[in-house]
């Protein structure tokens, strides 16, 4: 491996589709990038077989790494961890432990996913529980938001560390100056919310983080601020509220539009601004969470992602390989942490 290659190991038997999605996203990925060498971990005869489906392999910069097991998305955790240790997800990880690869993605168990990685890599110095981050389309362009499901009873320091991650990664990846942090409420006012979002908007406060106060839901699309910080109860009930709401509204959309043979006239007119409007918001664009807090990369993509979609989850892992990401947070809480204890 040069100096100038980054090395993504892939969970290829994970998520609704496996090798059938994983290796033509890989495919993709290696002819995007030329700097890009790719291991897909996994069953070696079914990739193999999957693999001279598509001749045009780039074998230099592809290779597979048998795994004899596979995480199912039924798995609880802790069975994944004790009894399936040679799983294509738990050998991807263990790959960028020994500094064979420099990130995982997966689109298996997000459960056991999180439960593996923080075993095997470990938090980051400083950091009690890593998080779950996307990056959301919004009015203005995107906001990153976590925790997304990794935390459902998170305290005040919890939330303090998150919106440290969150604005390391909307400097290093959004390429953000300075990102404005909100905390998410029921309200913009001092007096609302429960005692750990008032304590850690005290935390907050103190720091030097461009933190504006609380958000309330609807400024997570507005765009109001860079980087907003919940709760992993709260962020992924929220999550799946704005799924259910975009499903909703594309649904009654196409009902309208196949209402008589005037509204399919105004649905051909419209056509071009409805996947103007599509690609906008195209939630594929915008696969790839990353489980921040580790003391490595790892990227989970959506369970059903199709190959244009686990293909972003890849160039999600390759742009937050090239910033360091983890090496950035640890810097960032370490010199935050000296000035709260210099106060």
């Amino acid at each position: 491996m040069t100096a100038t290659t980054t090395t993504i190991a892939l969970d290829a038997m994970g998520g609704d589709h496996g090798p059938g999605v994983v290796v033509p996203a890989a495919l993709q990925a290696i002819e995007s990038h030329p700097e890009l060498s790719i291991i897909l971990v996994g069953d070696q005869q079914i990739l193999d077989a999957e693999l001279r489906r598509h001749p045009a392999v780039a074998a230099e910069r592809l290779r597979v790494h048998h795994a004899s097991q596979v995480v199912s998305m039924d798995d609880l955790p802790s069975h994944a961890l004790r009894n399936k240790k040679d799983s294509s997800m738990r050998v991807a990880i263990n790959l960028v432990k020994d500094g064979v690869a420099q990130a995982c993605v997966s689109a298996g168990n997000t459960g056991a996913l999180m439960a593996t990685a923080r075993f095997v890599l470990k938090t980051l110095p400083g950091i009690d529980r890593p998080a779950i981050l996307t990056a959301l389309p919004t009015i203005r362009g995107q906001s990153y938001v976590l925790d997304l499901g990794a935390n459902v009873d998170s305290g005040a320091e919890n939330l303090y560390e998150f919106a440290v991650m969150g604005s390391v990664l909307a400097q290093t990846v959004g390429n953000i100056a300075s990102p404005s942090v909100g905390l998410l409420n029921i309200g913009e006012e001092e007096i609302k919310g429960n005692e750990q979002v008032k304590e850690a908007s005290r935390l907050l406060q103190q720091s030097k983080l461009n933190y504006v106060g609380f958000v309330e839901g609807d400024d997570i699309y507005k765009g109001t601020v860079d980087v907003v910080v919940c709760d992993g109860f709260i962020g992924n009930v929220a999550l799946k509220a704005s799924e259910g709401v975009a499903k909703m509204i594309s649904h009654y959309m196409r009902q309208e539009f196949k209402r008589n043979l005037l509204t399919r006239l105004a649905g051909l007119v419209a056509l071009p601004v409805l996947k103007a409007f599509r690609a906008r918001i195209d939630p594929r664009s915008y696969n790839g969470a990353s489980l921040v807090g580790l003391r490595g990369i790892v990227i989970k993509s959506h369970g059903s992602a199709d190959v244009f979609a686990f293909a972003h989850a890849i160039h999600e892992a390759v742009v937050e390989t090239r910033k360091n990401v983890p090496e950035r947070i640890r810097e960032q809480l370490t010199t935050l942490l000296e000035e709260r204890r210099a106060v």
